[in-house]
């Protein structure tokens, strides 16, 4: 079965990434890709690896009025950027939009795929969660299904990789300022936070009063962390058990008893969680890695894709992380 596809914002990151996983997809055939500073260059301009069937393609404008036969479409837009324009994509293709302007949107379904897979097969509109949700989220999801933790006053540490912010132009992101240095961001306000807190609510059934979310720029391309802090009286090897419960058919999760490291989920679609607790002091630790731009971003948005179109979940994301 071939699937026509199509990327808008094919030269950023998360495109980008989309465009390596669809090109070894069994099933999903690009046939359409588009941007604005790329439009009129063929893939093989932007991506001088890519496959030769891909390679004479040319990038397109984005115009969704102007879209060719399509089953499907992936969009990697700036957030802000693609509501309106995903508005004027016929209803007949289906989209799985991996920026984040239609979480927790009427008429979309949010797509946290290893928590909610079928809430999300057989929908046509998909919202991709940000990528320090899904780390923060899986890692909290069995903890607040089994009760072992309260939803409130729960502390989010987490570091990611330059590539999270995008292909942006902003100093921040460049080498000279990047390399060696460590800076949090998005301080109290960080657009992840209603995402983050709607779902907590949704799984532990109470508000996630006093959720405090502190994200942190590290000298790394790939990789994001999420160190947890929550209140339960759970031991270690419960925290565990439930996570091992909760995910047991869950292709893409794994449940490790070390602390998870960002190299080992990179360039995959993996997610690790991983618990500490201390049920005297009434504290449990969480912990959770993904690689931003796979489970993260695009990795995510393709097994998404797999569930709206009745594939096998893992349909094209079956690579082994890259080591070293």
């Amino acid at each position: 079965m071939s699937i026509r596809v199509g990327i808008v914002g094919i030269s950023g990151f998360g495109g980008g990434e989309a465009l390596r996983l669809i090109a070894s997809h069994p099933s999903f055939e690009l046939v359409y890709a588009a941007g604005e500073s790329s439009a009129g260059s063929r893939l093989v301009d932007r991506f001088p690896g890519v496959p030769p069937k891909l390679a004479g393609l040319e990038i397109a404008r984005w115009d969704p009025e102007a879209l060719p036969d399509l089953d499907l479409l992936f969009a990697s837009l700036p957030t802000g950027a693609s509501a309106e324009a995903l508005a004027r994509v016929p209803e007949r293709i289906k989209i799985v939009d991996i920026g984040g302007d239609h979480r927790y949107v009427d008429g979309w379904t949010y797509g946290l795929a290893d928590v909610w897979p079928e809430r999300i097969r057989g929908q046509t509109r998909i919202a991709n969660p940000g990528c320090f949700p899904v780390a923060t989220l899986t890692a909290l999801a069995p903890l607040l299904a089994g009760g072992l933790i309260a939803p409130g006053n729960i502390v989010i540490d987490a570091k990611t990789g330059i590539s999270g912010a995008g292909r942006g132009g902003d100093s921040r992101f460049g080498y000279a300022e990047s390399n060696e240095n460590l800076q949090p961001y998005g301080l109290l306000q960080h657009v992840h936070m209603p995402e983050m807190a709607t779902t907590i609510a949704h799984l532990g059934g109470g508000a996630a009063e006093g959720l405090v979310f502190t994200p942190h720029l590290v000298p790394m391309t790939r990789g994001l962390l999420v160190t947890i802090y929550a209140r339960g009286k759970a031991s270690t090897g419960q925290c565990l058990e439930a996570a091992r419960a909760y995910y047991a058919e869950r292709p893409f999760v794994r449940v490790t008893e070390r602390p998870p490291q960002t190299k080992w989920a990179s360039g995959s679609n993996l997610a690790f969680v991983s618990y500490a607790a201390d049920p005297e002091r009434d504290l449990v630790v969480a912990m959770g890695v993904v690689d931003n731009l796979g489970k993260g971003a695009a990795g995510h948005a393709v097994q998404n894709a797999n569930l709206i179109c009745g594939l096998p979940e893992t349909a094209g994301l079956e690579g082994a992380p890259v080591w070293p």
